[in-house]
């Protein structure tokens, strides 16, 4: 009868330990914290730079077509007679395998008598289009697949554009400002002031983009030497340095302005779960900021005072 009168085993019993492994096997159960996994950056197809390529060689090509040298009776020792009137000057005239500076002049090389007497100002722009020579052109078209390709690829053909031409035609001015100060007649062509500008972007670039980079110290010594070496080329006789300290300098504050890159760890809002808690970074550094709105007041004041001592604005007499 005692064993008729056993109940069901009592709940407060029950709730021990088998309720701590249900709670167990819950925790194992939840579902892990949502990942942000972005896809990878994917790189910008490289069609201006090359596009610039080409179009530097056809203006080669058409200069020395409109050169011909065979035609000129004072030069009737062309080198390279073969090629017709593709032939080159005589080496003591331009020993860079070129036209003559009067072609040059012609077609657009940067003269400031021109520039600021005749109303040429588009001779700052056309100029970045000429070539001194065959050597020049080969040197300058080398770095700039070299240089260019990678920044395009990396930025778009919009910045790249954009900073290919404002450091073009910051080594203009330079360029031109020179030719005033030392009072000599000397034209001025290539496109090596909007090469050193590409240079100079690239160090700003990796000062601004800083958290990105892995091995810092490494890419900035690469990069120092690679510039000091170029600079260091300006030195050579008959080689223009103003064009290349004045491109330099201009992309060098373009750089900072527009080839800013999210700093290390920024994930777009698109890709992140609307799940997620964790705390997520800003877009730039506060430092990104400060640099791109000082560079971009500097290149406002400095392509103005350019243009104000080239063309002798009143203002500009008391500035040195």
């Amino acid at each position: 009868m005692a064993e008729m009168g056993k109940g069901p085993p009592s709940s407060d019993v029950e709730k021990g330990p088998p309720e701590r492994g249900v709670e167990k096997r819950h925790q194992r159960s939840r579902p892990p914290p949502p990942q942000i996994c972005p896809p990878p950056e994917k790189p910008w197809f490289s069609w201006l730079v090359p596009l610039m390529f080409l179009i530097n060689v056809i203006m080669f090509i058409v200069t020395m077509y409109y050169n011909n040298c065979p035609s000129q009776e004072e030069h009737p020792k062309c080198v390279l007679p073969f090629l017709g009137r593709f032939s080159f000057q005589p080496i003591k005239e331009n020993y860079l395998l070129g036209p003559s500076m009067n072609t040059l002049t012609k077609l657009g090389a940067l003269f400031r008598n021109l520039v600021v007497e005749e109303g040429q100002g588009w001779r700052l722009v056309t100029c970045m289009w000429l070539h001194v020579g065959l050597v020049h052109l080969l040197v300058n078209m080398i770095s700039l697949l070299f240089v260019g390709i990678r920044l395009e690829q990396e930025f778009g053909f919009i910045r790249i554009g954009l900073l290919y031409l404002l450091a073009g035609l910051g080594g203009s001015l330079a360029s031109a400002i020179h030719q005033r100060q030392i009072k000599e007649l000397q034209v001025s062509v290539g496109a090596s002031g909007a090469l050193f500008g590409l240079l100079g972007a690239m160090l700003s670039e990796l000062f601004t983009n800083w958290t990105i980079y892995t091995r810092k110290c490494i890419a900035l010594l690469i990069l120092v030497i690679v510039i000091s070496l170029n600079l260091a080329l300006g030195f050579i006789p008959r080689v223009d340095s103003s064009a290349h300290i004045g491109g330099f300098l201009a992309g060098f504050f373009v750089g900072f302005v527009i080839l800013v890159r999210p700093q290390f760890g920024y994930v777009n809002r698109k890709y992140i779960p609307t799940s997620y808690k964790g705390q997520l970074k800003s877009r730039h550094k506060w430092y990104q900021y400060v640099l791109g709105i000082t560079a971009a007041i500097i290149l406002v004041l400095g392509y103005t005072y350019a243009f104000g001592k080239l063309y002798d604005f009143p203002l500009m007499k008391n500035f040195p």
